[in-house]
């Protein structure tokens, strides 16, 4: 029962959900994320390592980055479930909408950028 709780209360933030939605898509590193929701880079990262500790995203190493993917769940059926359900779900939420026109545009090297110039 440990996994399954720990799975649902993963979920159980709409930024977390949206997160989940993104990486559907494509993986990203936190400032991409950071920068699609709006939230600071330290709730970014707490957010996705309730994600990662549930099984439901895992990061790699590229280089300097660290980037994020939903995960295929192998260590929990729950896990495996959720994200394999949250591919179906959603999809006409306004705020799910926004954030995938969104993604195309992203870029981790323009935020960077940005960030370098402030």
């Amino acid at each position: 029962m440990k996994t399954f709780i720990k799975v649902m209360k993963a979920l159980s933030d709409p930024n977390r959900v949206k997160m989940m939605k993104m990486l559907q898509n494509r993986s990203l590193c936190v400032c991409e994320i950071q920068q699609l929701l709006g939230v600071a880079q330290s709730t970014t990262s707490k957010h996705l390592k309730i994600l990662e500790d549930a099984d439901l995203v895992k990061s790699f190493k590229d280089g300097l980055w660290v980037n994020y993917a939903l995960s295929d769940g192998s260590d929990s059926p729950f896990a495996a479930s959720m994200i394999d359900n949250l591919k179906h779900w959603l999809d006409s939420d306004s705020q799910i909408k926004e954030l995938t026109k969104l993604l195309p545009d992203i870029d981790r090297y323009d935020i960077v950028d940005k960030e370098s110039k402030n």
